[in-house]
């Protein structure tokens, strides 16, 4: 590959497997032997590493990437303040609500109305606070327009993206990520990237970590194989764009607001890099789902594609699981999600089709919330289906993916989730209708 990024060939080329240490050069000959700071860079490049961990990290959990670039990073203006309504990080000065929450589709932009990825983030929960790195945030998205000579880079922490609708064409400094619907991508923090929609408007839902970085859960009892396979997240190649004499905005989110400054050349210039620490994609149609072959409904943990943790082992800061098209073929159980009260709270959002313990009401580019201890579970209707029908193999079906961000931390709710007008105001009355079946002289 050669040349500015329009002349990049086979832009959306891949490096599989997750957490390697890789290497890649867009101009062969650009990655340094044998040191990562030579007195001179080949070919006149600068090196520069990007942390994302604490220097003395144990080794196996140091992650950090070298890279090589046209010119530092640090040649920028000034920071200035960006206003952005939606963007809220001050949890603990919002309000909490036990009640079970649920959204309509969120809408997007008016026509007349240009949006792009970063102008379109909302705030909608989260816990914790960046500045002491704790806690997460949960967002919505929804954009109409590319960033145009803009670049995004969060200090906070770690964005896992899940879009709904609309591909997301996004440019990172390590090179290209297409994220389609179905997909999901983890861009870490510090790491520049730019996002453009080749295929129209685009919404979906964000979760970001504050402390700590999403890894592939431990497989237990499992065995080697199962679930999300370390072979199947793709890291981009190196491509870079050598761009000057243009005014480029660089914005950043840093503790909980957003910054801005412009430099005169573009921010994707590095032309070769190595490390562990690079954004990465996933085909959630991989994810190899196991469930029950006997009796009983098996708990969502089973379904764990990523999963951030605290320093308590067990319990995650996010955990990142998917309901995807499956096999059910439990004998004598009822076979939908049961009725539940958790410790932890749930945030769903719905990709396509219809969730299986919902009949109605639960729709794609919607959400719902059941905050630690509220009970949720099977509307009236998915009840007396699940309790009456034939027990044989059922599919659930190809056209329908949900997916859940799960956290030990309670969250609070922006003024903007609150108020939204697709609040589902009548959630609450989807169980009210459950009837009393009780019959103690019952054989």
């Amino acid at each position: 590959m050669e040349g500015t990024a329009a002349a990049v060939q086979d832009k959306y080329e891949y490096l599989p497997g997750f957490g390697n240490h890789f290497c890649s050069e867009a101009v062969k000959g650009t990655l340094p032997k044998g040191q990562n700071t030579p007195q001179q860079c080949p070919k006149g490049l600068y090196a520069e590493q990007l942390s994302g961990t604490a220097f003395t990290m144990p080794r196996k959990r140091n992650q950090r990437s070298w890279l090589y670039r046209i010119r530092p990073s640090v040649g920028h203006n000034p920071f200035k303040k960006l206003a952005h309504k939606y963007m809220q990080n001050n949890f603990a000065d919002l309000s909490f609500d036990p009640n079970q929450l649920r959204w309509k589709p969120f809408p997007f932009p008016a026509d007349d109305e240009k949006v792009d990825f970063v102008m379109g983030l909302r705030t909608l929960a989260g816990a914790g606070h960046p500045s002491t790195r704790t806690g997460m945030g949960i967002y919505i998205y929804t954009a109409n327009a590319d960033m145009l000579d803009t670049a995004f880079y969060n200090s906070d922490g770690d964005f896992l993206i899940v879009p709904q609708q609309g591909t997301l064409d996004i440019q990172t400094e390590f090179g290209y990520l297409e994220v389609k619907s179905g997909e999901i991508a983890v861009i870490q923090r510090g790491i520049r990237f730019r996002v453009a929609l080749p295929d129209g408007p685009s919404r979906g839902y964000i979760a970001e970590v504050f402390d700590g970085h999403f890894e592939i859960p431990d497989l237990g009892p499992i065995g080697a194989n199962g679930l999300a396979n370390p072979r199947d997240f793709l890291t981009p190649v190196a491509a870079y764009e050598d761009k000057d004499d243009c005014e480029y905005t660089i914005v950043n989110k840093f503790n909980g607001a957003l910054w801005t400054c412009t430099q005169t050349r573009s921010p994707f210039d590095v032309v070769a890099w190595h490390g562990n620490y690079a954004p990465y994609k996933y085909d959630l149609a991989l994810f190899n789902a196991i469930n029950t072959v006997t009796f009983d409904h098996i708990d969502p943990s089973i379904f764990t594609v990523l999963t951030c943790q605290t320093n308590t082992p067990g319990v995650a800061a996010c955990d990142f699981v998917i309901f995807p098209p499956r096999w059910a073929v439990a004998e004598n159980t009822f076979r939908p999600p049961y009725y539940h009260r958790n410790c932890m709270s749930e945030f769903m959002g719905l990709i396509r089709g219809m969730y299986e313990a919902k009949q109605e009401g639960f729709l794609p580019g919607g959400a719902s919330l059941h905050s630690c201890m509220s009970a949720h579970g099977p509307d009236r209707t998915t009840f007396e289906k699940a309790s009456t029908e034939e027990l044989k193999p059922v599919r659930i079906p190809d056209t329908t993916l949900a997916f859940m961000f799960e956290s030990t931390y309670l969250f609070s709710l922006t003024e903007f989730a609150e108020v939204a007008d697709n609040l589902d105001q009548n959630y609450y009355k989807c169980w009210q209708p459950l009837d009393k079946h009780f019959a103690p002289d019952q054989s």
